[in-house]
């Protein structure tokens, strides 16, 4: 099977709010006031928890098929703590993203406990949001100068 690519845009409106456009649909990012923001949006490390939930979902429901078992719901709860710290300039001492994810999945369906254990792994392990969070992706990061972006 051939790669799939997805891809966005985005324009700041301001300093910390962005406007993103993926294929038809315009996401907001936004920080709360409490972090200079205008709190209209989820802010970025929300985004993040909310893609994971969205790809547990859709994974969920997959697996679940493929198994022969029906989820007639599935309930996604998710936090990590992160030390903003660094995101400030205030210390290196912890990196910049989430020390930990904590995530509790609660399937309604009629599958039995060691059933529901091969839903999890395969889930979890076929969840390409999980992966790009547990394992190393490469990520290049380039200037594009503004006059030849116009």
């Amino acid at each position: 099977m051939s790669d799939l690519k997805f891809s966005i845009n985005a324009q700041s409106a301001s300093a910390a709010k962005t406007i993103v456009k993926a294929r038809n649909f315009e996401i907001i990012v936004d920080e709360p006031e409490s972090l200079g923001g205008t709190d209209v949006a989820p802010n970025p490390v929300e985004y993040v928890l909310a893609a994971f939930a969205g790809c547990l979902n859709v994974m969920g429901h997959l697996v679940a098929g493929e198994m022969g078992f029906e989820l007639r719901s599935l309930k996604i709860d998710i936090e990590g703590n992160l030390n903003p710290a660094k995101l400030f300039g205030k210390s290196d001492e912890d990196r910049a993203g989430y020390k930990e994810i904590v995530i509790k999945l609660t399937p309604d369906c009629d599958a039995g406990d060691d059933t529901l254990d091969k839903w999890l792994h395969a889930v979890e392990t076929r969840c390409p949001v999980s992966d790009n969070l547990q394992n190393i992706t490469p990520v290049k990061v380039e200037i594009v100068k503004y006059e030849e972006a116009v």
